[in-house]
């Protein structure tokens, strides 16, 4: 199938068991994890030559992240090798009305170290469908900034399908900060995602009458957007995610599309949360691979659905196979036994 690359950092996480404070865990779960390595994680399930590009520490820890996408058969050929250190993040699980935290320790990175210089993008790209990357890559550095512009451009001269996530992280950078270094690089963006916060925070613009934290979404409010941001930037397609909170352990799950012309809302699901986060992640692969593959409407319901099954899986990986997320968009939500 298609080749496709994402730039970003792997990290480390460490997240408390079964839903304990950080003051009381006396141990961590240890798994890899980053928004641009779990989309391509999700896109090897679904067949995809998917590239990982990053860099990483020249030690253990930095080989045993990368081990851990090649096991999920993701391609890391082009991993830089550098630095001192693989950033880190600490996650405690939130359940009912307690949310989950995350506690990063992300500072002088070997990924937000990384320079122009590391990479080689004419190599990287050839053959290339579909370049991906989110608002936390630029975010990291001015150095990595710089590096995602170059690849942007890049990947725009050789005519390759480029998506964001806006990912807004307020411990990476301000919001000041965020729209003087991301707007300038919506030029290059063909699919724009992000949910109400992001695109306020990132593009400054929003959506009317909505209130995620009192589960209240104004689907028009998002229609009016939309097609303010998709004219501004010129984006084939505006997509969010439509999270409403019930608690921490209840939400209710779809997503909203634009192309220009029509608007495209996803079937809802409520889910029962196992771990949210990569959840965003795991609807972009799902995007990117219906948006490849299907027409606009069962695009943004394999997304949909691809990311309400991540809901159920420990970890920032989303392993299920098309197969499975096929089962649930055309109905089978039963979580009946397989045998």
């Amino acid at each position: 199938m298609s080749k496709i690359v994402t730039l970003g950092e792997i990290m480390l996480r460490l997240s408390t068991p079964l839903h304990k404070r950080f003051i009381q865990s006396e141990q961590f779960n240890a798994t890899y994890a980053g928004a641009e390595a779990n989309v391509a994680v999700s896109l090897a399930n679904y067949g995809y030559d998917a590239y990982f590009v990053s860099k990483v520490p020249n030690n253990l820890i930095g080989k045993s992240a990368i081990n851990q996408l090649r096991q999920y058969g993701v391609n890391t050929d082009y991993v830089s090798n550098g630095g001192d250190r693989l950033g880190v993040y600490y996650l405690e699980t939130g359940a009912s009305m307690r949310p989950s935290k995350v506690i990063y320790d992300r500072a002088h990175s070997s990924f937000s170290k990384a320079t122009i210089d590391d990479f080689d993008f004419d190599e990287i790209f050839k053959d290339c469908t579909w370049f991906h990357f989110s608002g936390i890559t630029p975010a990291l550095s001015d150095s990595v900034a710089k590096l995602t512009e170059r690849a942007l451009q890049k990947a725009k001269a050789m005519d390759i399908t480029v998506s964001v996530d806006l990912n807004y992280r307020k411990a990476l950078w301000t919001r000041e900060k965020a729209q003087k270094t991301m707007i300038p690089l919506m030029q290059y963006v063909d699919v724009c995602i992000g949910n109400e916060e992001d695109i306020k925070d990132v593009l400054g613009y929003t959506p009317k009458d909505t209130d995620i934290t009192q589960a209240k979404i104004d689907i028009d409010g998002y229609k009016d957007v939309f097609k303010t941001i998709c004219e501004a930037f010129d984006f084939r397609y505006v997509v969010s995610t439509l999270r409403e909170s019930y608690s921490a352990s209840d939400n209710g799950w779809r997503a909203l599309l634009y192309d220009g012309e029509s608007f495209y809302t996803s079937k809802k699901y409520d889910i029962r949360i196992v771990d949210r986060v990569g959840g965003g992640d795991s609807f972009t692969a799902g995007l990117i691979h219906g948006l490849l593959t299907k027409d606009t409407q069962d695009a943004l319901e394999f997304a949909v659905a691809a990311s309400a099954l991540k809901h159920t899986i420990h970890g920032d990986f989303n392993l299920v196979s098309e197969e499975e997320v096929n089962a649930l968009v055309n109905g089978d939500a039963s979580g009946r036994v397989k045998r």
